[in-house]
């Protein structure tokens, strides 16, 4: 098994390198002999970032999950060289039959074989593999092969034998359950077969179950943890435009986001409803969900800021989610002035709370910091997730809009299904926006249409 404690210490001299005064670069240098100065460039455990380094311990499977350009492919692409090589040129590596498996032959080939950071871009001349096009592999001087093999065609992969795999993007693949079952029906070979996965996570079962599983283990980082590589301008770029967003949280943070089946949200109906500015507005409200007690393992305190616009009869308002100011273990006195301040920064009419667990205690500790604060007590007659099923309907109807930044509200919606919220612990948020669109939204329209439905 390839130690990961020597990887860890090099990385350090590698940062500390980096970080000193030129003299210092100049000295370090000079004093190197000429085959390690020459080797210098491929010591990937000098210069790499901690996410790109195996993880210690006994693992089948390593997850290296991030953000666009975090690195993923240079790690995977490392791993492999030291699976196959030896400590010179014709010793015989760790793995001798390894697998390459991409959504399609063209991306391995262009990704993971010939890319900028691919396999033979990172390797040293001595110990560089020779492609061999029309069997589509690669082979080693020291006799090791890898084979490229297309996640389109699972049973491609039906019948050869490997003792180690490198499998990338495979929460994009369309057929990712049958091409990884078979994988790991070849992964057979050796004392201890090992797997890589390089990916941007995505909400998908093959990938959750994987990650699951006891011999998994898992490196994460943001697009931001390899920035020294990347252009200013993408990274400027990339974060002004989806920066708050689910899809910046899953794409550049690298955040396995959850949804779950029969979400009443879902990621493209919340990316859909997503706005730059705010237009003017008639009423804004603070919504409080209260935690029942002030302790270090309380709930969070969902609140919510939401304003709507009036225009035209009911059916013609529009909401718009304007920020999300939830607190976790907060005291009493800590939540109150929270969503005072929630209401000053925002100029808000009113603040509506849920009373359920507190009572009028809710009330007295909001009054003990502002006396005068309008203020609406609330008090919930059904379940959670029958009370968000209308509010989910606005949201299909394209009556509500999000500000940016709401990414931690996006998520716990994600996980309300018909049967409750299926995420952990309590969904604060989604109570506080529940309670904020039927003070705007719900009430007003029902008490607008009900004489009319009278005078019929």
């Amino acid at each position: 098994m390839p130690s990961t404690s020597t990887p860890r210490d090099l990385k350090s001299g590698g940062v500390l390198l980096a970080s000193a005064p030129p003299e210092v670069r100049e000295a370090f240098l000079n004093d190197l002999s000429p085959g390690t100065l020459l080797a210098l460039p491929y010591l990937f455990e000098f210069w790499a970032l901690e996410h790109q380094l195996p993880p210690a311990g006994e693992w089948r499977t390593w997850v290296i999950m991030g953000g666009r350009g975090a690195g993923k492919t240079r790690a995977g692409a490392e791993w492999v060289r030291r699976e196959v090589e030896g400590s010179r040129p014709l010793d015989p590596g760790r793995s001798r039959r390894v697998a390459l498996v991409g959504e399609t032959i063209e991306q391995v080939r262009e990704v993971m074989v010939f890319g900028d950071s691919g396999i033979l871009a990172c390797s040293p001349p001595d110990r560089k593999p020779v492609w061999e096009a029309t069997r589509k592999r690669l082979v080693w001087p020291n006799g090791a092969i890898a084979q490229v093999f297309s996640a389109h065609e699972p049973e491609s992969l039906r019948g050869p034998q490997f003792d180690a795999a490198w499998v990338d993007e495979l929460a994009k693949w369309k057929k990712a359950e049958d091409a990884w079952d078979m994988l790991q029906f070849g992964l057979r070979l050796g004392q201890t077969p090992r797997q890589v996965v390089t990916t941007t996570p995505r909400n998908v079962g093959v990938l959750k179950r994987i990650l699951d599983n006891p011999s998994t283990v898992v490196t994460a980082a943001a697009t931001e943890a390899n920035a020294a590589y990347l252009a200013d301008s993408f990274l400027a770029e990339v974060r002004a435009r989806y920066a708050g967003t689910r899809l910046g949280r899953q794409e550049l943070d690298g955040v396995l986001l959850e949804e779950v089946e029969g979400a009443m949200w879902t990621q493209p109906m919340l990316q859909a409803c997503q706005v730059e500015t705010l237009p003017d507005l008639d009423r804004v409200v603070v919504a409080v969900d209260p935690p029942v007690t002030g302790h270090n393992t309380s709930d969070q305190c969902g609140i919510l800021v939401v304003g709507v616009r009036m225009s035209g009869s009911p059916q013609d308002w529009t909401a718009y989610v304007i920020e999300d100011a939830s607190l976790g273990k907060a005291s009493p006195t800590g939540w109150a002035e929270a969503a005072l301040a929630a209401m000053a920064r925002h100029k808000a009419d009113r603040m509506v709370a849920e009373v359920n667990q507190g009572g009028d205690m809710v009330e007295t500790v909001i009054r003990q910091v502002d006396p005068m604060v309008p203020f609406r007590a609330v008090r919930a007659s059904r379940g959670k997730a029958a009370r968000a099923e209308p509010v989910a309907a606005l949201y299909e109807q394209g009556r509500v809009k999000h500000l940016r930044g709401l990414g931690d509200l996006e998520d716990q919606m994600c996980q309300m299904t018909i049967r409750g919220f299926e995420g952990r612990g309590s969904p604060d948020r989604v109570d506080a926006l529940v309670w904020a669109l039927t003070d705007l939204m719900i009430e007003p329209a029902g008490r607008f249409l009900r004489p009319r439905v009278r005078g019929l």
